[in-house]
């Protein structure tokens, strides 16, 4: 049955819109489900509503809508294109049984564009928007992609955390903090529509072709960052591993929270030997004070508290999905060398070309480690002298 919560449809009582979307939905499932896509012009987008599309090619589901802002490059769709954070995502979701909504950050310059409270704002508006849609809809099933973020990454964390490992990042006015509040909205949808099943999965730190974040730029940094007596573990998961989570969640109609990530993890001397990168080793009280001071006076964007994902670990195990059959086919080397290869020389975001400093700037990580390389420098040239 819709939620109470839904909007009624012009003339129509309460009464006769729960019927009738009983009916709808009794109709559906006697046939191949129509899958919504939110957010799917952006490459990562695009790559999940490519492999939805396989989907249909495979007889499994029996269409995909495409829906943003702007039209996308995927083929074989149905593209609508409009405002996905107002009540009129109703009319674009129309006749869609599953619905993707895509919140999983990539693109951190245009993040970090845009002020934060407005950009909080409109990740809450979208979050909401689309659920009460899905109910308005008669969509039975709402699968959000998010970020094992949520989980917190903290010294004392078990590796790899569970599925079910409760939410524990630390709220604050970056990229983190809007994921946690959408998280807040999709908690609330077996409340305030409980016909609507919910699929959350958070993937560990996305690698691929044109993905910005707080992870990548930390390899920005002519140093990488590492805590004095900490113990950094790194995962990853590739955007086309992710996609492929995706279909296995709507096909096989997966409940609840799913991790998603590479294979294990590597530990800090595997990345520097991969990467042949060096280090700078910091305490922790010196490392975390010096992202806040960067923060306050405006040379650092991002928070402080996301150096906490760089130097703690937050290793995931995937191991719900595992169990329905899904496997990455990146590990995790393969998804650094990527990575590497994406930051390396010409690191280009939203088709704007950024200088390597500037970039690593972004991130509290490669700002605190072009400070302390700076310090080693000066350090090392005073004794010279």
């Amino acid at each position: 049955m819709s939620s109470p919560a839904a909007p009624a449809f012009p003339g129509s009582s309460p009464k006769a819109e729960s019927a009738g979307s009983s009916r709808r939905r009794a109709g559906r499932r006697a046939r191949r489900p129509t899958v919504a896509v939110v957010g799917a012009a952006d490459h990562l987008g695009t790559l999940v509503t490519e492999r939805l599309v396989a989907e249909v090619e495979a007889g499994a589901i029996g269409k995909v809508l495409a829906l943003d802002v702007e039209r996308g490059t995927a083929q074989h769709v149905t593209w609508r294109v409009g405002p996905l954070d107002a009540p009129d995502v109703a009319e674009q979701l129309r006749g869609a049984d599953v619905v993707v909504m895509l919140a999983a950050p990539t693109d951190l310059a245009s993040a970090l564009a845009v002020p934060a409270a407005k950009r909080r704002d409109h990740a809450v508006r979208r979050a909401q928007a689309v659920a009460t849609a899905c109910a308005a809809v008669g969509a039975q099933r709402l699968v959000a992609v998010t970020s094992a973020m949520v989980l917190g990454a903290a010294a004392d964390n078990p590796v790899p955390l569970p599925d079910d490992a409760p939410i524990a990042a630390v709220p604050d006015a970056g990229t983190v903090g809007d994921l946690l509040e959408i998280e807040r909205v999709l908690a609330r949808v077996h409340r305030t529509h409980p016909g609507v099943a919910v699929t959350v999965l958070r993937p560990s730190a996305l690698v691929g072709p044109g993905v910005d974040t707080i992870v990548s730029r930390h390899f920005e940094a002519p140093r990488l960052l590492v805590l004095r007596d900490g113990k950094t573990c790194w995962q990853f998961c590739h955007v086309a591993d992710l996609a492929d989570a995706v279909a296995t969640a709507v096909v096989q109609q997966l409940d609840g929270a799913l991790t998603v990530a590479s294979e294990s993890w590597l530990e800090q001397d595997d990345v520097e030997r991969l990467s042949g990168m060096r280090r700078v080793e910091l305490p922790a009280a010196l490392a975390f004070g010096t992202a806040e001071r960067l923060h306050r006076v405006g040379v650092l964007p991002a928070p402080a508290s996301d150096l906490a994902f760089v130097v703690h670990p937050w290793v995931v195990s995937s191991a719900r999905l595992r169990e329905a059959g899904w496997a990455p086919v990146h590990d995790n080397e393969t998804c650094l060398g990527e990575l590497l290869e994406e930051v390396r020389g010409h690191h280009a975001v939203a088709s704007r070309r950024l200088d390597r400093k500037d970039a690593a700037l972004g991130a509290a990580g490669a700002a605190v480690a072009l400070v302390g390389t700076a310090a080693l420098v000066r350090r090392r040239r005073g004794r010279r002298s």
